[in-house]
């Protein structure tokens, strides 16, 4: 049976990623939407490759010139203030991958678990932000959320081989960054350029970031609480800078179970399209004879405190994840405009979440009220 994708964020590498697996395999997959937030070229150029049913560009302005320049014969162009309600709630999609970049990805997430479909989950801010909410209207709706961070789908595919009060801690693990091996005394004169170099992985340019920083490891450990329904103080976070070894699931019985790979990101975003088949992937294979050492170490907290903040995010729960990524949002930004340097990203999320009073069970009202909260300290904090 053919099932219907939209991809929110297809301008982006996962969104990329994602066209590539539907091209391969279009017997099982049929594209019903795209959308896009400024990459209006790139768009065009899917369109035209692709032919998706629908298309939409979510800013205004981009919109506007996207309209303006827009041709198509088998794509039908729809509004930007309801393009992604339409895309996630249609009663013909049956799959949405939430591509979208940060906070602005919560309302795609709230409307497909909603609507009842399959929600390909690479938004983890979503999670971060609410996935209390998340997961009880999927709950509700009888909707799915499968993880396409390549950390959670690890996690995901771990856990089959055991039952949930069996698991002993989730090994959640990360490159390290490109900053992993330099001396703390060196942290303050690291540039922009140097934080967008990363080892492994190709991504955008705030995730790369947030990889420097470790505040995306910082954010994995929050959604994964909230994914996998287990308490923080059960994730340990391993460095592992060949990452090859996505994550791990260690059991009751002291056995652990590894989910590996070279590292690709249609791996996950495949696994999540067609689950529970496995289906053809022409992904480099790993040879473990050439592969060498694997090693692994425990991450340096004072390098890195936001991924100490983000464990204390983590177990304390609440509205302060809002304000934590709402911050570092902010300071991201400010960084990749100039704006600041990269060693006051830290002290700038800090300081947002250290003068925030968090609410234990917020509601929706409440947890926008505290990224909008949060944007505000920062900005403020930024100068």
């Amino acid at each position: 049976m053919i099932k219907r994708l939209s991809i929110l964020g297809s301008t982006g590498s996962i969104g990329v990623s994602a066209l590539d697996i539907v091209a391969k395999n279009q017997d099982r997959i049929e594209l019903f939407g795209l959308s896009a937030f400024s990459n209006v070229e790139l768009l065009q150029k899917q369109v035209e490759q692709y032919h998706p049913k629908f298309v939409t560009v979510c800013n205004k302005t981009a919109y506007d010139k996207f309209k303006n320049s827009f041709h198509s014969d088998r794509t039908k162009l729809l509004e930007y203030e309801t393009g992604i309600k339409y895309l996630t709630s249609d009663p013909e999609v049956d799959i949405v991958l939430n591509a979208i970049v940060g906070a602005a990805g919560l309302e795609a997430s709230i409307e497909t678990v909603k609507a009842g479909k399959r929600l390909a989950l690479a938004n983890k801010e979503s999670m971060v932000i609410w996935g209390e909410l998340i997961n009880s209207f999927a709950k509700k709706y009888e909707a799915e959320i499968i993880p396409v961070d390549s950390e959670h789908s690890a996690i995901w595919q771990a856990l089959v081989a055991g039952g949930k009060k069996e698991v002993r801690k989730i090994l959640l693990t990360g490159s390290g960054g490109p900053f992993r091996e330099l001396p703390i005394e060196k942290f303050k004169s690291i540039t922009k350029e140097q934080a967008l170099n990363h080892p492994t992985w190709n991504m955008g340019p705030k995730i790369t970031i947030d990889s420097a920083t470790m505040m995306n490891k910082g954010l994995e450990i929050i959604e994964a609480v909230r994914l996998f329904d287990i308490p923080a103080d059960k994730i340990e976070v391993v460095i592992h800078p060949e990452s090859i070894i996505h994550s791990m699931v260690e059991y009751i019985d002291s056995s652990i179970i590894a989910q590996m790979s070279n590292p690709d990101m249609r791996l996950p975003i495949s696994y999540a399209l067609y689950y529970p088949e496995r289906v053809f992937s022409d992904s480099a294979k790993i040879n473990l004879s050439e592969a060498g050492k694997l090693t692994f170490f425990s991450p340096d907290f004072k390098k890195f405190p936001l991924l100490k903040l983000a464990l204390r995010v983590a177990e304390s729960g609440g509205s302060c994840a809002a304000v934590m990524n709402a911050a570092n949002e902010i300071a991201v930004s400010a960084l990749l405009n100039d704006t600041i340097e990269f060693a006051q990203i830290p002290d700038i999320v800090i300081n947002s979440v250290e003068k925030y009073k968090n609410i234990e069970s917020p509601s929706l009202e409440e947890i926008l009220e505290a990224d909008r909260w949060g944007r505000e300290k920062a900005k403020e904090l930024v100068g």
